[in-house]
């Protein structure tokens, strides 16, 4: 199993140090939760580095009531040095621990040529791409009241078509590896009464881009209380051999790993045997369950396959 989606600090904390402690720390409690390997993924908008290149990106987009909430978030946010995060997750890597060093991307409208040259250079193994907004509206900040009460007064069918396009051009942009989260729309419980319709097309843009898509227990943890993604829509990508993680979305230590054991029940009982794995932004597979199959390292037999029905399966 993998924990390919982890966060060092929650929101509420802005000026924030990376340690090697701490990167230690997760290793260690994802260790004990049968974990294999996990990823560190900070969000991209954490660091000043993003703010300088991408800073003022709301500008540009529609909403102008949620503004000056969206500038304020990445003031809020944008106050690590992506430079030092990067040397402490390789060192913990180095050292033999098994973590990978990643990323969270946003999808930026007409903006991922900028994230590509942002992150050109550095040796991430692993970037998950993501939707947290759609216009300047955070959707999936329930804390925030404006934020809040914008789920009220749109039409749900038009919100999944907004955040399924969005989806789609992230895929398509070829800047990530693996869609997390990526249902995240349904979090505050809102749903089309006929969702298939996005679900296809979440899928096709896994199917067509190559990436791979996370199954996360994040989702049991908010207003929905169902994991990400929806049992239909994992159901599509099992079906079409879209390679799969799985994911806790911790933001602090006592949630890494949370619910490894219900995650790797639901894999099994779809019939998924193995996760993808990258290095260096190449894919290998890890098994789901301990003893089932061999881990595949790049270039091995089946390391660009995906998990299926029947073992891997070319995604």
């Amino acid at each position: 199993m993998l924990d390919y989606h982890l966060h060092l600090w929650p929101h509420s904390q802005s000026d924030a140090q990376t340690t090697v402690d701490q990167v230690a720390a997760y290793c260690e409690r994802a260790t004990a939760q049968g974990v294999t390997e996990i990823a560190v993924t900070e969000h991209l908008f954490r660091f000043t580095q993003a703010k300088d290149r991408l800073g003022g990106f709301w500008d540009d987009l529609p909403g102008d009531e949620l503004r000056p909430g969206m500038a304020a978030y990445w003031d809020h946010h944008a106050r690590v040095d992506l430079d030092d995060y990067v040397e402490v997750v390789q060192a913990v890597k180095d050292a033999g621990l098994p973590v990978v060093l990643g990323l969270e991307v946003d999808y930026y409208q007409d903006r991922m040529d900028d994230v590509a040259d942002l992150l050109a250079g550095y040796p991430f193994d692993v970037l998950l791409g993501s939707v947290h907004w759609l216009g300047t509206w955070r959707f999936d900040v329930l804390g925030d009241p404006q934020v809040l009460a914008e789920w009220d007064h749109r039409d749900i069918d038009l919100v999944w078509e907004e955040y399924t396009r969005a989806m789609e051009e992230l895929g398509a942009s070829g800047v990530c590896d693996v869609f997390a989260h990526p249902d995240l729309v349904k979090i505050a419980g809102r749903r089309p009464a006929v969702p298939d319709e996005f679900y296809d097309r979440i899928t096709e843009a896994a199917v067509a881009s190559g990436m791979a898509a996370e199954v996360s227990s994040a989702g049991w943890r908010k207003p929905v209380g169902e994991e990400y993604p929806a049992p239909p829509l994992l159901r599509r990508f099992v079906e079409q051999g879209v390679p799969l993680t799985t994911a806790s979305d911790a933001h602090t230590l006592p949630d890494v790993a949370e619910r490894a054991d219900d995650l790797r029940i639901l894999l099994t009982d779809a019939g998924v045997a193995s996760l993808r794995g990258f290095r260096k932004r190449e894919p290998h597979e890890i098994a789901v369950s301990p003893g089932v199959g061999e881990e595949l390292r790049p270039g091995a037999a089946g390391a660009a396959g995906a998990a299926g029905p029947a073992g891997p399966a070319e995604g």
